[in-house]
């Protein structure tokens, strides 16, 4: 899989994909992460990626030409092969909010090209050129940096072959149906300052094990997260 990431700011990505999984993941060959920056199709000798908006206004607006053109850069790589899978997602404080269903699905592409908005945004016709609009929540950041990085850790530690297999399926948001939340885990030391592992993981009895771990999920979210239980995921 290959996921491109389009920026104003690709020295932000320095740190968060050379190291654990996202690092194994890329030496291993499982995944190629490029980043493109959004200036170098700038305008003119200055390279300007943005303007005044139409109708006046506080701030700028990236300009839907330049950043319609690093798409089309990030695209060469698949430009002659009509059976790729792939998506181009702009990452918006006003987008569809990103689960873990998404997750998946995205992990199922070809190439994955996430667009970092900045700025007051970018000039709405880049809607035409896009695939989708994502969010990371109902909070608004400086740029779409930040949503890039964590969008791209959750997909790549679920590409076949990145982590141990099996090893996502209980995860909270993962479950098929109602969606619960992951119940506790617990390791050595078994006794810790007057806490101590629940008796049922220490029995042995996988049966009784995985009833214990069910009801716990359900207390989990109930406790935390009951609006997960008002219906099923999607």
């Amino acid at each position: 899989m290959k996921i491109s990431i389009l920026t104003l700011f690709p020295e932000m990505f320095d740190g968060p994909f050379t190291h654990s999984i996202v690092k194994r993941a890329q030496e291993k060959g499982l995944v190629q992460i490029e980043l493109i920056n959004i200036r170098d199709f700038g305008i003119g000798k200055h390279q300007i990626v943005d303007d005044t908006p139409y109708g006046g206004g506080v701030g700028m607006v990236m300009r839907v030409d330049v950043v319609h053109e690093a798409i089309t850069q990030a695209k060469k790589t698949f430009s002659d092969d009509t059976s790729v899978k792939q998506k181009v997602v702009l990452l918006t404080a006003s987008g569809k909010t990103f689960k873990q269903t998404l997750a998946k699905q995205f992990s199922q592409l070809d190439h994955l090209i996430l667009i970092c908005g900045h700025y007051e945004g970018i000039d709405d016709r880049i809607k035409h050129f896009i695939d989708e609009e994502i969010s990371i929540g109902d909070f608004v950041l400086t740029g779409g940096e930040l949503p890039a990085m964590l969008i791209t850790d959750s997909v790549v530690r679920l590409i076949s072959g990145v982590i141990t297999e099996g090893a996502t399926d209980d995860e909270s948001f993962s479950q098929k149906g109602q969606t619960l939340l992951e119940y506790p885990h617990y390791t050595r030391p078994q006794e810790y300052q007057g806490h101590s592992v629940p008796e049922v993981l220490l029995s042995g009895n996988h049966a009784h094990i995985a009833q214990w771990r069910e009801e716990k999920s359900m207390d989990k979210t109930k406790l935390i997260r009951p609006d997960l239980l008002k219906a099923p995921l999607k």
